[in-house]
């Protein structure tokens, strides 16, 4: 079994693959042009494979100014100068997102107050269930991580109003290129990286690609060693004038000793709270937590005529997860703690069809997108008999007070494998999209979803089964004011199925609601700068809220609340001269319960960022710049019945690079230069975020 706080992969991670979207098309950073002729195949091949860019909230083909949703995007460039190798390092940079690690192998993004339930790979669904993501997931292979704030009920078929993550996978480009890195950090963390692309023909009609990072290292935390591989190769190519076929498989493997599950516990039982070592942890030497990822894909993208396309995804993933870990939390007076050990497997099918252009009406050209998907995904937990946790109830180890050793509690003597949890999974949707040209500067986009969803499965033995569909509308208006400014409004059905469980262990029922927004956009100088303000409003009812308390398998409770978003977000993105980049960004929000007080209080009220990026016009070989995160002080009531807090605090990091030859640089990264000490999350529970630390790396590309 897996008790508190959440099972880390029963309903995680078994929903991780299930729902479709509507697929990136077309060039949306080239401002509207005309179609490319099918008869220059290079340039379509061109077009096609590299000039992809989110479709927002619409699914159409759309730039970023004129989505009428908040929009921000974490490149390439951004990620390997302040050197983030996995996803959750490169999700701090974008503006109103917080990377809630409550556990060292579990992650929650958050997103105007409410877990981020939607990620996406090249535009196809991949709802984390919860919003928890198992492992760090490298970035190496992605080219732009897109972060499309708000309701997300169009874009992935059923969401909330927290927004969607979707990661761009690298393709292959049309001439030979390739890069190989070396770094070498704090705590002893090593990590080598290639990537390598190529014409596979003479006509450069076909291009393959392949990825490949190795990194493994220690950690500031006792005990806690992790080591990483990543695999990725991609081929696509022209078939015939007007199709282009893609193919790609991946692999990670991504293992760890030391591991937490759960976290440290903070309050005394004279309700002061304590103040423990950066490198505290509750873990035992022998727990350890593996994952292996593999994924599959395959697209077909085919121009009809010279306005529309016809696009066919199907794409396959499986996770494997095989974990030994140990918990400790306080009962009454004294810490005690249990083992647990398991494997599970998920596997997930999703294929996608639409078809996407542009048509005349009333003298005014006009977009369209038609599509439907299918998706499914089945899971199997099971869990080591003979455990203290076993396949029943878990009994209690009397610990010593905290802290204590790493060889403190002996490895239990794991038994066979025994099943606890089975979940199958479905969702069928049709969907389409619309933006009408009223006039020349005002634009509606009016879309609809249907979607029927379905799952049944076991758990503990006790055994559930729902089957609901749901039709949700989206709409949106921007009005040009000026050549520069934009002004929008948008709206979005909210309905999202819930894999929480109340103290029966029944599934609660799918939370509902509505999100709306308005904002402005406007373009600076010379359009090298963007800059946008939202205003936003979400109502969730019955969103499932943890009460504290615990069933019999030791699982914690929930119960249905409504809860109310109200904010803002300002973001400015872009280059300010030749030689500084900026990206800046600050939300503000109120979250309020049914009646009408603050809610959610683990959720910082007030969060900022910046990314700052130089270079020397008398030295154009060497760069430099800085990044910050900021968030607003935050609580939570431990398991105790006290509430632990933690003060506002800013994270300051750093780099300087010199470029040793044209093809060649030498980066020194420093992150938390101030050595700020702080709890980094309470969401569900929290532990020292990392102390000052180093890396060195060098980058040569051919």
């Amino acid at each position: 079994m897996n008790p508190h706080p959440l099972r880390p992969v029963v309903r995680s991670i078994a929903l991780m693959t299930l729902i479709v979207q509507p697929p990136l098309m077309g060039a949306a950073w080239a401002q509207a042009s005309a179609p490319v002729e099918p008869t220059l195949k290079e340039v379509t091949i061109v077009q096609q494979r590299e000039d992809r860019v989110s479709s927002g909230a619409t699914g159409l083909d759309l730039d970023i100014k004129e989505t009428p949703q908040s929009i921000s995007i974490v490149t390439t460039e951004q990620m390997r100068d302040f050197g983030t190798s996995n996803l959750n390092e490169a999700l701090r940079l974008s503006t109103g997102i917080i990377v809630d690690e409550w556990e060292t192998n579990r992650t929650t993004f958050t997103a105007r107050g409410f877990d981020i339930a939607n990620t996406q790979i090249d535009g196809v669904g991949l709802p984390n269930d919860w919003g928890i993501v198992t492992g760090a997931m490298d970035s190496f292979g992605y080219e732009k991580i897109e972060v499309i704030r708000g309701a997300n009920g169009l874009l992935t078929g059923v969401g909330n109003a927290a927004g969607t993550i979707n990661f761009v996978r690298k393709r292959p480009t049309n001439k030979e290129q390739g890069s190989l890195g070396l770094s070498y950090g704090s705590w002893g963390t090593t990590r080598v990286e290639a990537d390598y692309s190529r014409p596979l023909t003479a006509d450069r009609r076909w291009a393959g690609r392949v990825v490949a990072a190795r990194e493994e290292g220690g950690s500031h935390l006792r005990s806690f060693d992790r080591e990483r591989t990543f695999l990725y190769g991609v081929v696509d190519g022209q078939v015939g004038d007007n199709g282009l076929l893609t193919l790609g498989l991946s692999h990670q493997q991504s293992d760890s000793t030391g591991n937490m599950w759960g976290a440290l516990t903070f309050m005394n039982a004279d309700g002061t709270q304590n103040a423990w070592g950066r490198n505290a942890s509750t873990t035992q030497d022998w727990t350890r937590w593996d994952t292996t990822t593999k994924t599959a894909f395959v697209e077909y993208a085919h121009q009809i005529g010279m306005d529309w396309q016809l696009k066919l995804a199907y794409n396959y993933r499986a996770i494997d997860n095989d974990s030994k870990l140990f918990y400790a939390f306080p009962s009454g007076s004294s810490l005690v703690g249990y083992a647990w050990g398991g494997k599970d497997t998920m596997d997930a099918h999703l294929a996608t069809a639409t078809v996407n252009g542009r048509f005349e009406m009333l003298g005014r050209q006009h977009e369209a997108l038609f599509g439907v998907s299918w998706a499914k995904s089945e899971y199997t937990g099971n869990g080591y008999a003979g455990s203290d946790c076993g396949a029943s109830a878990c009994s209690a180890i009397a610990l010593p007070g905290f802290p204590y050793p790493g060889n403190l509690v002996p490895e239990p003597q794991w038994g066979p494998l025994a099943l606890e949890s089975t979940l199958n999974q479905k969702l069928q949707r049709a969907f389409g999209t619309m933006r009408f040209t009223l006039t020349d500067r005002l634009k509606a986009v009016v879309g609809v979803n249907h979607a029927q969803y379905s799952r049944d499965g076991t758990s503990y033995g006790v055994a559930s089964d729902l089957s609901r569909s749901k039709t949700s509308p989206y709409t949106g208006l921007t009005f040009e004011f000026t050549p520069s400014v934009l002004g929008y409004v948008s709206y979005s059905d909210l309905y999202f199925p819930q894999s929480q469980a109340d103290a029966n262990d029944r599934y609660l029922d799918p939370s509902k609601g509505t999100n709306y927004e308005a904002g402005l956009k406007a373009d600076w100088l010379d359009k090298r700068l963007l800059t946008s303000v939202a205003v936003f409003q979400a109502k969730q009812s019955g969103l499932a809220t943890p009460t504290g308390t615990y069933n019999q398998n030791g699982q914690a409770v929930y119960a249905p609340e409504d809860v109310k978003s109200t904010g803002v977000e300002l973001e400015a993105v872009g280059r300010l001269n030749n030689h500084i980049d900026l990206t800046a960004g600050y939300t503000t929000l109120k979250l309020t319960g049914p009646d009408g007080g603050d809610t959610y209080a683990w959720v910082p009220r007030h969060t900022a960022n910046l990314a700052l990026k130089a270079r020397l016009p008398s030295l154009p070989a060497l760069s430099f710049g800085t990044s910050a995160r900021w968030q607003s002080k935050i609580s939570n009531m431990e398991a105790s019945g006290f509430t632990v807090r933690q003060g506002s605090y800013a994270v300051l990091n750093a780099f300087v690079a010199w470029q040793l030859q044209p093809k060649t640089t030498l980066r020194f990264n420093v992150n938390n230069i101030t050595d700020q000490k702080y709890i980094n999350t309470l969401r569900y529970a929290g532990y020292y975020g990392a102390p000052r630390s180093y890396q060195l790396s060098l980058n040569h590309q051919f």
